[in-house]
């Protein structure tokens, strides 16, 4: 069956690969750690992020131990092939894995369902680090890790890796806020209009936040669209710097920095407001240096209450709490959240999809399960 494979640390080595078994077979573990028989699923579609580029273009990723080849592919949609005797799934039903498994160490939060939050960093990842990934024709996995999802999902739910990382990070900032005082959020800011940055627009329009999106998208982009849609002020961020968007805004509740670019994420923190919470969610590389005001900012954070976080990853209860918000999201906007997958590309065609275009937001890879 077919795959994308490429050479980890080899660049330009993404090839159209022939694989003789289910990708991630002989390596299907319960959460336990127990060797597990596996749920087939066949692929239907892949999604393509950065890391995904990186991996191709920069040599970035880990094959799994004893091989010099890993499958790709983290953001997947499948339908179920074959279950094991006992099962909770069906046959045809439409499922997403989760991505990361736990470490051999089984630390607190790995041994707690919680790997996104693994202590010692020995857990792997399907598709990125020392796990095969989900751009083959079929995969295996435990049902541990497998998230049944409603028909009515067929169209986004390719954008459920993304989407639980944007809930986990809300579901925090909601959680630690109202455990400090009382909160009650009106005004949030969302640096970037990618795929990230447009489903925490959509996740915080859905709990009634007046939400400002700051990015450099023309006014007639696909991104323009869907901010227009659902309600979100879309501002130029050549015209409307970060870090002055504090003043200009008014006090900023929530921020939701989703650029990729460190100096952006400073400024978010910057213009966070009093009794405000900043979430990071980029993944920032290189080796920028960015000159900060360090006393005004350590002022500002400690006079205003601030809080900070990042996040990174997400588990079963966030990829679950995902499904809700997409679905409530595809209910009350129509064809609105479809739009962020903006290209499909036929596994054959895979170079297509790591070719980045102007207007993309989500390019995905199709597979035979479509």
């Amino acid at each position: 069956m077919k795959a994308i494979a490429t050479t980890p640390g080899k660049q330009g080595s993404v090839h159209l690969a022939d694989i003789s078994e289910p990708s991630g077979a002989g390596d299907v573990q319960s959460k336990e750690g127990n060797e597990s028989p596996g749920v087939l699923v066949e692929v239907v579609e892949v999604g393509v992020c950065g890391t995904d580029l990186e991996i191709a273009n920069q040599g970035y990723g880990e094959s799994p131990a004893g091989r010099s080849v890993l499958v790709m592919g983290h953001e997947n949609l499948g339908r179920v092939l074959k279950v094991p005797p006992g099962s909770g799934l069906e046959v045809g039903q439409l499922v997403v894995a989760t991505v990361r498994r736990p470490c051999p160490e089984r630390c607190l939060p790995c041994a707690n369902g919680q790997s996104d939050d693994c202590l010692t960093g020995h857990y792997t990842e399907r598709g990125i680090k020392g796990r095969d990934g989900y751009m083959a024709e079929q995969y295996l996995e435990s049902e541990d890790y497998l998230i049944p999802l409603a028909p009515r999902l067929s169209r986004v739910g390719v954008l459920m890796e993304p989407s639980s990382i944007v809930e986990k990070g809300l579901m925090q900032a909601y959680g630690i806020q109202r455990h400090r005082f009382p909160w009650e959020p009106k005004r949030a800011l969302v640096c970037g209009a990618g795929a990230i940055g447009l489903l925490a627009a959509v996740f915080l329009r859905l709990r009634d936040l007046d939400v400002y999106l700051v990015a450099k998208a023309a006014a007639d982009s696909r991104s323009a669209r869907v901010a227009r849609e659902i309600g979100a002020t879309l501002l130029d961020a050549d015209k409307h710097p970060v870090g002055g968007l504090g003043k200009e805004l008014g006090n900023l509740d929530l921020v939701f920095e989703a650029t990729g670019v460190s100096a952006v994420a400073m400024a978010a923190i910057a213009s966070t407001g009093h009794d405000g919470v900043c979430c990071l969610s980029s993944v920032t590389a290189g080796s920028r240096t960015v000159t900060v005001d360090a006393d005004a900012l350590n002022l500002d954070m400690v006079l205003g209450n601030k809080l900070v976080f990042g996040t990174v990853n997400a588990n079963r209860t966030h990829f679950e709490a995902a499904a809700r918000m997409l679905g409530a999201a595809i209910r009350r906007w129509p064809g609105v959240v479809e739009e962020l997958v903006s290209r499909r590309v036929p596994a054959e065609s895979f170079q297509d999809a790591f070719d980045r275009r102007p207007d993309d937001i989500k390019t995905v890879i199709t597979f035979s399960g479509g």
